[in-house]
């Protein structure tokens, strides 16, 4: 199977890299078991992803695209370092205000705001992980306030600031997508202090090894 792995940044699934001989990425490409498995550091956010796997998918054949990073949770029984897997994803600002109310993007005729995970067979690693439902955000949540009236709206489990538009590019380019991701935080008032992403980064990079020995 042709892959290809995308991140936002390479920090997040360095030790995946180095562990499979990604030397600073001058390899992009290499043979991992039956899978030749390609490697694109989209960006961090929408746009980048959007524009970076629109241009790398048209030069580019691939049977699976997967996209893997740490994100926020929302959930109290989802915490730091725990692996997900992302069912559904939300572009949760893709709409209009109309006074108090939201209307999505769907409601008002400007397209689609939300996306489903592609159907995969042969990843029984990636089929464990839990399912949640995603949104996709332009700024991370870190106010009290807003936290509570982004959940009462969307009900959400995790926050990314890619995946819906990851998900996006692969249904314009025809192309299977999943996306797995490990918590670094409690989406919370703003608290670094709390944070646990060098914990997410060595679970999701364990997750990512055993994914392709399995």
């Amino acid at each position: 199977m042709n892959i290809l792995l995308v991140a936002a940044t390479q920090a997040e699934i360095n030790p995946f890299l180095l562990h499979h001989g990604f030397q600073n990425l001058s390899i992009r490409k290499k043979q991992i078991g039956e899978h030749q498995v390609s490697v694109l550091i989209s960006g961090v956010g929408m746009v980048a992803t959007a524009f970076a796997m629109g241009s790398f998918c048209a030069e580019n054949i691939f049977d699976l695209a997967i996209n893997a990073g740490i994100a926020g949770s929302f959930d109290p029984a989802i915490l730091p370092g725990d692996l997900c897997r992302v069912s559904e994803d939300t572009l949760a600002e893709f709409g209009a205000e109309d006074d108090t109310d939201f209307l999505n993007a769907e409601i008002i005729g400007l397209g689609k705001s939300r996306f489903s995970a592609g159907s995969i067979a042969g990843f029984p690693v990636y089929n464990q992980l839990k399912s949640v439902n995603a949104v996709t955000v332009n700024k991370v949540h870190g106010n009290e306030k807003s936290i509570s009236e982004f959940v009462e709206k969307f009900h959400p489990q995790i926050e990314t600031m890619e995946g819906a538009a990851f998900f996006y590019a692969c249904e314009q380019a025809g192309l299977p997508g999943i996306q797995i991701r490990a918590i670094s935080n409690i989406v919370e008032r703003r608290n670094r202090e709390n944070w646990q992403i060098e914990l997410a980064i060595k679970n999701l990079n364990h997750t990512l090894i055993q994914l392709f020995n399995a």
